[in-house]
């Protein structure tokens, strides 16, 4: 008899085509299954695909009898109850292979729309005011010279630096663990404390996840140690930035604009971000194109398949459950 495994959305379903050879997928009619659908259907499934955008809460996992697997479609998890998950015993795996490039290729893009005022000035240019015209006007900022301070140099953060590098930038980055000698002369990246980096940036860019220990991470405290005009890009998640700081200083001038693709409590925006011409805002799209939505349902779908086959070449973020 087939294993169950409860597909939470409706992914594309060119990357689920192995996982419906070997498994029963339970998925659903509408894009996402209502609550009491997922509380019923969750009983029974031995795996559950999930999706970052969704929670899976206690609640819902103490209805989960026989679940053993929970394969997120996203590099983060903070959706998911992970204690709860690991004291039940089940593995929880993400997909960051598939995310690396798009969310790379995002957080450059805001990068070089904020600096050089792409969006600013085609705003502008299609209102009815229009802008002025001129040698001296609407200046940006040239990347080339510039300092890129990244906070997280996994696979996103060295994705991205690669993409800096090629822009005459000087890497800076700040890591729970150094890189090889190797990665970082690849790159040029130098390894600072937070403190050093937060100072030091001229550009700063958030690729961490969030945890308790990276929620607010950068406050007004933080913020009072960068250099006036930094420009600040986050493409992780919007919590890990105090929102209203970043408001407070985005107004006063003290930061010089910010590239957010994650916001704190979204999809609610703080409203004076609407206001500023010094911010570019997307809507956590960063990994939103057709290729990374196929590749990324089928990396969630290989983690399901390895592991039922009794495989540990998975992309587990509680390892801890093996060593128990």
């Amino acid at each position: 008899m087939k294993k169950k495994i409860l597909v939470m959305a409706q992914f594309p379903k060119s990357g689920l085509l192995e996982l419906q050879d070997q498994f029963d997928l339970i998925y659903p009619e509408d894009f996402y299954f209502s609550e009491s659908d997922l509380r019923w259907h969750i009983v029974d499934a031995d795996g559950l695909l999930s999706v970052f955008t969704a929670p899976v809460s206690s609640e819902l996992l103490q209805h989960a009898r026989q679940l053993r697997i929970i394969s997120n479609f996203g590099v983060g998890y903070n959706n998911i109850d992970l204690d709860y998950a690991t004291a039940r015993g089940i593995v929880v795996c993400n997909t960051p292979d598939s995310v690396t490039e798009p969310t790379a290729e995002m957080a450059m893009g805001l990068m070089i729309a904020l600096m050089r005022r792409i969006s600013e000035t085609d705003r502008k240019l299609r209102s009815e005011s229009g802008l002025k015209w001129g040698l001296m006007e609407n200046l940006g900022s040239s990347l080339w010279g510039k300092t890129l301070g990244i906070i997280g140099m996994g696979r996103i953060g060295r994705a991205l630096a690669r993409r800096a590098v090629a822009s005459g930038m000087k890497i800076i980055y700040y890591n729970r663990t150094r890189l090889d000698v190797a990665v970082e002369q690849q790159y040029g990246a130098n390894l600072v404390s937070f403190n050093r980096l937060i100072q030091q940036s001229d550009v700063l860019t958030v690729n961490c996840p969030l945890t308790d220990d990276t929620h607010h991470l950068i406050g007004e405290k933080e913020i009072l140690l960068m250099k006036d005009g930094i420009f600040i890009i986050n493409t992780s998640r919007g919590a890990i930035i105090d929102e209203r700081a970043l408001v407070r200083n985005l107004s006063n001038g003290k930061i010089g604009g910010a590239g957010l693709d994650v916001f704190e409590e979204e999809p609610a925006i703080s409203r004076e971000l609407f206001l500023m011409d010094n911010i570019v805002l997307t809507p956590h799209n960063a990994t939103g194109t057709i290729d990374a939505r196929r590749d990324t349902t089928s990396e969630a779908s290989a983690n399901l398949i390895r592991f039922f086959n009794g495989r540990r070449d998975i992309s587990i973020v509680n390892p801890i459950i093996w060593r128990s």
